[in-house]
């Protein structure tokens, strides 16, 4: 069930036609059919023949969105200590959602969105943030000089702060100022965290902590591969550590493309217990998304296969969106740069294929949330209202599947998802 690229079932609807004994429409006006013309056509046809059912609230989302409620009502209502103990707690026990983001992580984001969302505001507005909310945090870390959790929320409160100073800009294109600020934040951050790293080694909080910290670092050294491999062996269940590791691989950062293949596979090796071959193609997973040249030293066929051994050890309906959308829309070969070279053209079109599997053997349930965060890609100023990021996610996904199906649903088939698999069933 592969697709072409540009737009789908040209050839298919020429051969209907004459198969129905219609006068055929001649090929180069068929080929000359916009993509909007078939979108319009696709989308009379989603609500009766596309079948898949969503959910605005799946399970990963749920417990997502109750940590980080529950870190915000309790910094708001100035219980710190209830936040310090739910923090230590979840910290200790690996506690996580569903899909594995650590609950502790989740909990210090809760704690400290409103300071940092009012600086990212500010900015955003073209004013001067206010110091007021980092001070508060810095009277708070001065109450709980011991405790591993506050110092964790108030150090990643002033990197949140220097990322939204410094923006997604390359490096040159940086003011000097939201460099400094940067660099600021970044500084107060490590100074705050130094103290806990050795006396909490097993903490996956602060081994994530430490990680972030990073970013800063023009030249982590060797340190920088053993703080990923201890975030990821502290939770190696959650792939989004690996995920940012392959990023950090890059040259932009701090590897190579021979560094990226050899890290992913050494991550894979150690977490084949739980990934299979999975952990190789979380590895490369982002780097293929944000450097073309991450494709050079890819084996294709192993991240194929851990693809296919993510789903395989774990079936989660939030991980087969994930992935369904990374092979439709991140990898879309029509997004692939004219100039591109030849191998990265036969990758994207690879992983972009895996699709056709994905859709027929995993998918069954839809979760906007995933598609509007791959439609929209990284770097976005401002995200919309969660409202209009459930519309834009549901209807991305329905259109990108409905050009995936649109042989089948021009020719009148029904397209059902359901926890039994694909099914199609022919016009009447």
């Amino acid at each position: 069930m592969k697709r072409s690229a540009g737009i789908p079932g040209t050839l298919t609807r020429a051969l209907l036609t004459l198969r129905n004994g219609l006068r055929p429409t001649p090929f180069r006006q068929l080929a000359a059919k916009t993509e909007d013309a078939l979108d319009r056509a696709l989308a009379e046809r989603l609500e009766k023949q596309l079948i898949l059912p969503a959910t605005e609230t799946p399970p990963e989302e749920l417990s997502r969105a109750a940590m980080q409620d529950r870190g915000q009502f309790l910094a708001r209502q100035d219980r710190w200590d209830d936040l310090a103990e739910a923090i230590r707690s979840a910290d200790s026990a690996r506690h996580a959602t569903p899909c594995a983001m650590s609950h502790a992580e989740l909990l210090s984001f809760g704690a400290r969105a409103d300071v940092v969302h009012a600086t990212e505001e500010a900015l955003a507005d073209g004013a001067t943030p206010s110091l007021a909310g980092i001070e508060a945090l810095e009277e708070v870390l001065d109450e709980f000089p011991e405790d591993h959790g506050i110092a964790a929320t108030v150090a990643l409160a002033h990197a949140d702060i220097g990322w939204a100073w410094r923006g997604t800009d390359w490096p040159h294109e940086i003011p000097d100022r939201n460099q400094r600020l940067f660099a600021a934040h970044f500084d107060r951050a490590a100074r705050i965290l130094e103290p806990f790293f050795d006396r909490h080694p097993d903490s996956p909080l602060l081994a994530a902590a430490r990680c972030t910290l990073l970013s800063a670092d023009p030249d982590p050294g060797k340190r920088f591969t053993d703080d990923y491999e201890r975030l990821i062996d502290l939770n190696p269940h959650n792939p989004r550590p690996m995920r940012a590791f392959g990023n950090h691989l890059l040259p932009r950062w701090f590897g190579s493309y021979d560094a990226l293949e050899l890290e992913a596979r050494r991550t894979a090796a150690r977490s084949g217990a739980i990934w299979g071959n999975g952990a190789y193609a979380w590895v490369y997973m982002d780097a293929l998304a944000v450097d073309p040249g991450a494709a050079r030293g890819l084996d294709l066929d192993f991240f194929l296969d851990g693809m296919r051994d993510i789903l395989a050890n774990h079936p989660d309906q939030h991980i087969a969106n994930m992935l369904a959308a990374y092979a439709a829309i991140t990898m879309d070969p029509a997004h692939t740069p004219a100039n591109a070279p030849d191998l990265l053209r036969r990758t994207r079109r690879a992983i972009h294929d895996a699709l056709d599997w994905i859709l027929a053997e995993y998918l069954f349930e839809l979760h906007p949330l995933v598609w509007a965060e791959a439609s929209i890609g990284q770097g976005y100023p401002r995200l919309p209202m969660r409202s209009a990021l459930l519309r834009r996610g549901t209807m991305t996904a329905r259109m990108t599947i409905a050009r995936h199906f649109a042989d089948e649903l021009l020719a009148g088939t029904t397209v059902a998802f359901s926890r039994h698999g694909l099914r199609l069933y022919p016009a009447q």
